[in-house]
């Protein structure tokens, strides 16, 4: 398989700062959608970087650091619980996504962007169905954005510690459901997310 296919390909058309973005978060029933875009130097492969689904926590945490080294630029950026609410779930990451590519410090004039649809950028894009086990910039966003986001739900754990998001990250885990039924919502619960849980 070549990581590169992609890029190659924007490459040839004449692009020559080409960003890979992806989200994380777009399942949980509490905390913001998070995207990250990244630019990498051309030709670049980073050893060990794949779909963040497919890598531990450890080796996650272990890339992250990594990717920001090696990219040319990175942004990180998040839907807001309320953003969710207000726009759904859909909209609200494709905003992220929005955020991300336009918070680079080097702008990008094409980007893949994973999954099959894109947001509603000021360059030219294409998606990338499976973009984050395909194309090395799209894995590498993909990474950025999955460690972030599980590092802010961290910091929500200590601040509503009877939920255990460090164990879950927001995702509807039993433990999670039970917490919920037990405690009721936080402010960083998706409420359109809790109706069947809920009962309402």
């Amino acid at each position: 398989m070549d990581w590169l296919e992609f890029e190659k390909a924007a490459y040839e058309k004449g692009y020559v700062s080409v960003c890979g973005v992806d989200e994380a978060g777009r399942g949980p029933l509490a905390g913001p959608v998070c995207a990250a875009a990244v630019i990498l130097p051309a030709g670049t492969i980073i050893d060990g970087v794949n779909d963040s689904k497919k890598l531990t926590e450890k080796k996650r945490e272990k890339l992250f650091d990594v990717v920001k080294e090696s990219a040319l630029s990175y942004c990180i950026a998040f839907s807001t619980v309320e953003e969710i609410e207000e726009l759904n779930i859909l909209n609200a990451t494709m905003l992220a996504m929005k955020r991300a590519v336009e918070g680079l410090d080097i702008p990008a004039d094409f980007a893949y962007i994973d999954g099959n649809r894109t947001p509603d950028l000021s360059i030219p894009c294409e998606y990338i169905i499976k973009g984050d086990a395909r194309s090395m910039s799209v894995a590498s966003a993909s990474i950025l954005a999955k460690v972030a986001r599980d590092r802010l739900m961290l910091e929500y754990a200590k601040e509503y510690p009877q939920y255990f998001f460090e164990k879950h990250k927001g995702y509807g885990t039993k433990l999670h459901t039970d917490m919920i039924k037990e405690y009721g919502p936080s402010p960083i619960h998706r409420m359109s997310f809790l109706k069947k849980i809920l009962g309402d």
